[in-house]
């Protein structure tokens, strides 16, 4: 698979198997904690209270949204196994190098490719 020999084949795609794992507890925890914060909108509470509420409320689903990005990053390149086309740059085609799949393993872009994209968002 694009250079790769089966142990590091066999190394990131455990990788990122646990990554996606550890994703999901995580999604499933804030779900948790979001039903357990429950609605910002108690008509006892203080105005504080309420908008402390509303405040965690807010950055529980800015977390969860987060987290939900990153998995369907992972079940991305878990797909990329399948296709046969794992350890591709999306962009030219070249082999990324182990040392960023190692850092990265669900990277899309080799480091030139990545580096020239950031350069180009500046």
């Amino acid at each position: 698979m694009n250079g790769l020999n089966q142990a590091q084949v066999a190394r990131l795609r455990a990788m990122l198997e646990g990554q996606q794992a550890a994703l999901q507890r995580q999604l499933a925890e804030d779900d948790a904690q979001a039903a357990d914060l429950g609605p910002a909108q108690d008509v006892e509470a203080s105005p504080a209270d309420n908008a402390c509420l509303r405040t965690l409320n807010e950055l529980v689903s800015e977390a969860s949204e987060h987290k939900a990005a990153q998995l369907r990053t992972v079940r991305h390149a878990l797909g990329k196994f399948a296709a046969g086309t794992y350890g591709a740059c999306e962009h030219c085609g070249e082999q990324i190098g182990i040392s960023r799949l190692d850092a990265r393993p669900e990277a899309r872009l080799c480091i030139a490719c990545q580096t020239a994209m950031e350069k180009a968002r500046r």
